[in-house]
């Protein structure tokens, strides 16, 4: 479950399974900070979700850092990375242009937004778990998945108006 969490992050399955390892590390040197003021499967969430984030703003700063070398005419090393071949490129083109699509919408909106929106829908979690997750109130919660909601349609409508 932590694993899938941070996937629908980061929809990359290594950094998933990295951050996953990287969040049990916290939970067991951070396990004497545990307060139990709210289930042990809550608290782990919060730091995957934290994780998760945290290496989202990591991969930002790279980008901007990686535009800055093409600038200045340093070549990007994973420009030379061949891509995966798969059976049908049509297919596996669309595919991916969607999640790209969606994956860039998803980005587009506030980390509280994305984190209510993600842990709700693709999770299932209820709104009371969530905000205990995010140390919320219920209707701060339905507030954000709402808004979330609206911000994705707004972000999808545009793209697939202009195309």
């Amino acid at each position: 479950m932590v694993v899938n969490t941070c996937y629908r992050f980061v929809f990359n399955r290594e950094d998933a399974e990295d951050l996953a390892q990287e969040v049990f590390i916290e939970v067991y040197r951070s396990l004497d900070k545990f307060r139990e003021e709210s289930k042990l499967s809550t608290w782990i969430y919060r730091i995957a979700v934290t994780k998760s984030l945290d290496h989202l703003r990591k991969l930002k700063r790279k980008k901007r850092f990686s535009s800055l070398k093409r600038v200045i005419g340093i070549d990007d090393p994973a420009d030379s990375i061949p891509a995966p071949s798969d059976d049908n490129p049509a297919d596996a083109l669309v595919g991916k242009e969607r999640i790209s699509v969606l994956q860039n919408a998803l980005d587009a909106l506030p980390d509280n937004q994305k984190t209510a929106f993600l842990l709700s829908k693709q999770d299932g979690y209820s709104n009371q778990e969530i905000a205990d997750i995010l140390q919320t109130t219920i209707p701060a919660v339905e507030s954000l998945i709402h808004r979330a909601k609206k911000n994705l349609q707004s972000r999808l409508e545009r793209h697939y108006r202009s195309n």
